[in-house]
């Protein structure tokens, strides 16, 4: 990580982002004069991460122009990719020929894009593949995310010690911990959930964080406490998926008049119409009114 001396100057502008902190992040960033052009470049990198996690993906192109450093050009293709479904296929072809070519290892931001981009796409071993080129403490991080999408909790695990090898106090190495306990179930929920309470001691509660603890306590039958966090979570983002989807889970699970789950379904429909989420329940619609058709004729 770029630092000057003993201090990190981007320390709580990247802390913010990883915790899902994103206006806190730009805000910050905004403020700071980083005392060198590679410092200047990452700030900026941030920044259109933040964007970009605010789902503000025509700001982040009409922003980054073709003659921006090589890094940004990367989140360009990344808002590009999660602005316009149709044009996904193109943007894919894109980003697999930069790859074909020679990459710049130390360029964090394009094996990160790339990798986030395989992973919406369902291709794991291609993300770990890109990942698996750098020891960027976040290539690794998102290795353990990839690995708990494949259900390999072995694997995640191992990556977690090399995590904790790098730095063990960072907060990405405690995010990592915490989801490969969410994803390990059980006892070890309640030590996830210690984990995210302590980043949210330590900095301040965030959809992202408040969701993870909600996940806990539905795996532990606790509705109240995930109502609890699930509601400070709506309040800090009302159209934040995990939370909608979250809250459809314990809709169900409290025995809530339909409407209710329904209503968040509507507003996930509404806002996040490429979602995973919403892509499987209008497949499923599809096969439906197939069948239907099927035995009506």
């Amino acid at each position: 990580m770029a630092q000057q001396g003993d201090v990190d100057e981007l320390y709580e502008v990247r802390n913010s982002y990883y915790i899902g902190n994103y206006q806190h992040c730009i805000n910050e960033a905004q403020k700071l004069q980083p005392s060198t052009a590679e410092l200047r470049i990452e700030r900026d990198i941030f920044i259109y991460r933040a964007l970009i996690g605010q789902r503000k993906y025509g700001v982040v192109q009409m922003e980054i122009t073709p003659s921006a450093a090589p890094p940004l050009q990367a989140l360009r293709l990344l808002s590009r990719y999660l602005q316009s479904p149709a044009n996904r296929q193109s943007v894919v072809s894109e980003l697999e020929t930069q790859l074909g070519g020679s990459v710049d290892l130390n360029n964090t931001a394009l094996l990160v894009v790339a990798a986030t981009i395989y992973c919406h796409e369902d291709n794991y071993e291609g993300a770990l593949r890109v990942l698996n080129q750098s020891d960027a403490l976040e290539c690794r991080a998102l290795m353990v995310q990839c690995y708990l999408k494949m259900e390999r909790l072995d694997a995640a695990r191992k990556e977690i010690k090399t995590l904790q090898g790098k730095d063990d106090d960072a907060t990405l190495t405690q995010l990592a911990q915490a989801w490969a306990h969410i994803a390990a179930g059980g006892e070890k929920l309640q030590d996830a959930y210690y984990i995210l309470q302590e980043l949210i001691d330590k900095n301040t509660s965030t959809s992202l964080l408040l969701n993870g603890q909600a996940s806990c306590f539905l795996g532990q039958g606790k509705y109240e406490e995930a109502e609890s966090a699930l509601q400070e979570a709506l309040e800090k983002d009302p159209n934040n998926a995990d939370t909608l989807i979250n809250l459809m889970v314990l809709a169900h699970h409290t025995s809530k008049p339909p409407e209710v789950a329904n209503r968040y379904l509507a507003q996930l429909r509404d806002d996040h119409k490429a979602h995973k989420f919403v892509e499987a329940i209008v497949k499923k619609e599809e096969e439906f009114s197939h069948l239907v058709k099927q035995y009506c004729a």
